[in-house]
């Protein structure tokens, strides 16, 4: 019994030596590194998935991010020496930004669960990023300085391009699927509500307030509970019922973030069933309002069901590669390149495909929409003018002063008359 504790011991000794002596490598400390990458996107994707949602709500998006970690670390010590450490410098970047949402969440409420392996990424990263440059600086002698600097100056430059056509949308896409508001702000709605609660057709639990309904008609302004409340306490001040809510993993409300608004118009459709529950409200009276991706997702909403009697669109931009080719010159092409990456990312992180692109969308409205957009925009707002032109239905168009949903506080009076004056007439003609 003794031998053989000892050999157990023994055992137990050498793998910790031959651990000790990889970590005081480069490959070590990369397979290391990649591997609290690799570890946190199980945790994410797997072991502690939002509120809501399951494992196999990600499964071949999480299995991707796994095996892309595993390659690395495979591949790591079969690379060339300028390929291993401009690899491990960006993939470094990207293991490091795998920690914002811990951040997030730390600066808006609390750490729960993948938030802590979230964390651990962050010095990953570093390490990951640290492990490169030190690979890089072994490698600066060699050949004649003319050649030596030629090939820094090369290799900058490549770093620069990099880090903002590649590293740049991917982490865009990360953090747009994985960083919802976590708190509630506080309600300045100018009158009465209620806090409601209702659920998806893939049964998430949303919350909001519902302003109830004075005149018969009723708008869902959107997204959250944050945006919409100027153009909220307008419709209340003149009868309209008013519902804001947190989207899907936002706020209090369950599921998974994303700020690009995919598959989140049963988000919508869940709203418009509350508001046809309402006693005072009129089934054929029911509104929306969207600001920037929420615009975006009532052009889609409006297009794809009949839930809906009027909708506003304010700031309806880009959300995926899909409007990006509808851009025109250099933008077109920075612009397909970029939102290419960002679609793919986010595909990946929500094992989601993307929505169809809001142009084909418009073409199928056919119920009333104002389609509104700043000047200058932001976000290929400019955009908005060719989802208005292929709307089929009633329409009116409005280029705005003010910057991106910025409408409301630039030309307060006019707003009002073009909003209000638009859901009075389609929401309100039989009453008159």
């Amino acid at each position: 019994m003794a031998t053989v504790a000892h050999s157990s011991a023994g055992s137990t000794r050498a793998a910790a030596t031959r651990v000790a002596a990889a970590l005081r490598t480069d490959t070590g400390l990369a397979r290391l590194a990649l591997g609290i990458g690799a570890l946190h996107v199980v945790d994410d994707n797997f072991l502690q998935p939002e509120t809501g949602t399951s494992a196999g709500d990600h499964l071949w998006g999480g299995l991707v991010q796994v095996g892309l970690f595993a390659l690395f670390a495979w591949a790591y010590p079969r690379l060339r020496a300028g390929l291993r450490a401009t690899l491990a410098i960006f993939v470094g970047i990207f293991t490091a930004v795998l920690g914002i949402e811990a951040i997030n969440y730390l600066r808006d409420a609390t750490l729960s669960g993948d938030d802590y392996t979230g964390l651990l990424c962050i010095p990953a990263g570093v390490l990951l990023v640290g492990v490169g440059i030190a690979t890089f600086w072994r490698t600066r002698k060699g050949g004649s300085p003319i050649r030596r600097y030629g090939r820094r100056a090369l290799y900058a430059v490549g770093f620069v391009l990099g880090l903002y056509f590649v590293m740049f949308p991917l982490a865009e896409s990360y953090v747009v699927t994985h960083t919802g508001r976590a708190f509630v702000p506080d309600p300045a709605l100018g009158t009465e509500y209620r806090n409601v609660a209702f659920t998806t057709d893939d049964g998430l639990r949303l919350e909001g307030w519902y302003v109830p309904s004075k005149n018969g008609a009723a708008v869902i302004a959107f997204p959250g509970r944050r945006g919409p409340q100027k153009p909220a306490r307008l419709l209340a001040r003149h009868g309209y019922g008013v519902l804001l809510f947190d989207r899907r993993g936002e706020g209090e409300s369950e599921g998974d973030p994303n700020l690009l608004g995919w598959q989140g118009t049963p988000d919508i459709e869940a709203a418009a069933a509350f508001l046809r529950a309402q006693p005072e409200v009129d089934d054929e009276r029911i509104g929306g309002l969207g600001l920037s991706v929420g615009g975006e997702m009532m052009l889609q909403e409006a297009a794809e069901s009949d839930h809906l009697n009027a909708v506003v669109s304010e700031g309806a931009g880009i959300r995926s590669i899909r409007e990006a080719v509808h851009l025109d010159g250099a933008e077109k092409l920075v612009g397909s390149w970029v939102f290419g990456l960002t679609t793919l990312g986010t595909a990946v992180f929500t094992s989601n495909l993307p929505p169809r692109g809001l142009t084909d969308l418009s073409g199928e409205i056919t119920e009333p929409a104002l389609f509104i957009h700043a000047t200058p925009g932001q976000g290929g707002e400019s955009l908005t003018e060719r989802y208005y032109k292929a709307a089929n239905g009633p329409k009116e168009y409005w280029a705005a002063p003010g910057g991106h949903t910025g409408a409301i506080d630039a030309a307060p009076e006019e707003y009002e008359r073009r909003v209000l004056g638009f859901f009075d007439r389609t929401l309100l003609r039989s009453q008159s």
